[in-house]
């Protein structure tokens, strides 16, 4: 344990996520960006003929990291204005540049850009780790592509699959995630330098009712800070709705890792797959045979978190009013950096569970024959049909034995005798070697090997190979 012991502290900066989302959403993030965007504001001025000098943007470039964070906050006691004693403490430290800090804006121009910034920014972390994980399934799925495996539909046995083609069903969905982050991160763009209300009236002023001007500044501005566009129309503020589905793409992730953790934490209780452990780990205080699935169970949690979190937004953007309002604030810079704190701690443990997944072949395979007399009796009726048999009659006759291999496993305990009373009636025409022919686990999983391989191919490989040079990585649990 360490950090503050008398005071809250968020569980995200003391036990989930990583270093590096939290100094996306530190103070210091915030603040030097600020200074960035007013540096990139007097360049931009100064280069289309306001009164602004190299010296003094010169001045203001130097000083983007050296913030004087006491004087800021004792000036913010005074003002109540968090933009208003940052512009002040930057006038401090850059005493030539101090009149120009600022000019024509409004305090969105620094938050609501630096936001946008940062979202980018911390979306970007978001989609390395995505497709490391995604890297990781896509190994295990080729692996294991040809090893059948049972198959749920209700949590019921159902026909058989592979444990590759399950793995490629957790693959697809965090592909959907990825194709929505993609297109999430391209569109994203700048709030600009719109004014008070959007309608840059004080820029209007400022270059005497230059428009091309006006629009070359925003364009300027948006170079220099990385981005493409900015929006076409807003009121003082960006849209919220921005923030709304920026968190819908970030609990969609949260949505696949939760069912990805919850078929790990059933296969775990099935002893066909485990979550790595480490040597000395401890399941139970009580039980010390145990191993529970804590890792999953974790994500589970986190997912859990970051979906409710993602009505937050949506809630802030249907009750904007107008131009703007300041109910935003306080929720937004709550719900918006959780969103992405929680996300960054799933993908880690995730990047973690994917890369040392065990499988138990022979635990499966056994709760495999234990089920496939159920799957195989309709081979058994078609070969006896050939003979000459009657299809109803040999249908209902497997229905019936069926329900009493059933209860013989249920109420007794027993292995499954379907096989034995199939055998030893007539009317089926099958012998033993017949039967044990037909009971082949590998003859019952469809396509599902090719399958993967076509998945992986089509799908999966051209993405991981256009981003190899950010593949391999990977997180140790700490907690």
């Amino acid at each position: 344990m360490s950090g503050n012991k008398n005071s809250y502290e968020s569980p995200f900066c003391t036990r989930y996520a990583s270093e590096e989302m939290q100094y996306i959403f530190s103070a210091d993030k915030k603040f030097t960006t600020w200074r960035r965007l007013w540096v990139a504001l007097a360049r931009a001025e100064m280069k289309l003929g306001l009164p602004i000098t190299e010296a003094q943007v010169k001045q203001l470039e130097e000083h983007i990291n050296d913030i004087d964070y006491e004087a800021a906050e004792a000036r913010e006691r005074i003002t109540r204005h968090d933009v208003m004693a940052h512009v002040f403490t930057y006038g401090q430290a850059c005493p030539d540049a101090a009149g120009i800090i600022h000019l024509g804006a409004t305090s969105c121009y620094v938050g609501d850009n630096t936001d946008v910034i940062i979202m980018r920014d911390a979306l970007q972390v978001v989609r390395r780790k995505l497709l490391n994980v995604m890297n990781n399934l896509a190994k295990f799925a080729d692996q294991y592509k040809s090893m059948p495996c049972l198959a749920y539909t209700h949590l019921q046995p159902a026909q058989l699959t592979t444990v590759g083609k399950r793995a490629t069903l957790w693959l697809n969905e965090l592909l959907m995630d990825f194709e929505d982050l993609e297109y999430r991160i391209s569109t994203l763009k700048l709030l600009g330098s719109k004014g008070t209300t959007g309608t840059q009236a004080s820029f209007m002023e400022l270059f005497e009712g230059d428009t091309d001007k006006i629009k070359q500044l925003e364009k300027m501005i948006a170079e220099e800070m990385g981005f493409d566009a900015v929006v076409p129309v807003s009121g003082q503020t960006y849209s919220r709705k921005v923030d709304s589905k920026v968190l819908e793409v970030l609990s969609d992730i949260a949505q696949s890792a939760s069912k990805f953790s919850n078929d790990m934490r059933i296969l775990q209780s099935f002893k066909e797959m485990e979550e790595p452990r480490e040597k000395k780990q401890i399941g139970s205080s009580a039980m010390a045979y145990k191993r529970n699935p804590m890792r999953c169970e974790r994500i589970t949690s986190l997912a859990r978190y970051v979906m409710i979190d993602s009505l937050n937004p949506a809630f802030t953007a249907g009750t904007q009013w107008f131009e703007r309002t300041l109910d935003d604030s306080a929720n937004k810079r709550i719900s918006v950096a959780e969103a992405f704190l929680g996300v960054d701690a799933i993908l880690n443990i995730m990047m973690n569970v994917t890369d040392g997944l065990v499988v138990y072949p022979e635990m499966i395979r056994r709760r495999v024959m234990a089920e496939l007399p159920f799957m195989a009796s309709e081979n058994i009726m078609m070969d006896a049909v050939k003979k000459g048999g009657n299809r109803q009659e040999l249908h209902d006759r497997i229905m019936d034995y069926s329900m009493e291999a059933g209860r013989q496993v249920k109420e007794f305990g027993k292995d499954n005798n379907l096989c034995e009373l199939i055998e030893a009636d007539p009317l089926f025409m099958v012998t033993k070697e017949e039967i044990d022919a037909v009971l082949k686990p590998e003859n019952y999983t469809g396509r599902s090997s090719q399958q993967v391989d076509e998945f992986l191919s089509e799908c999966i490989r051209p993405i991981l190979e256009a981003n190899k040079d950010i593949l391999g990585e990977n997180f140790e649990m700490k907690n």
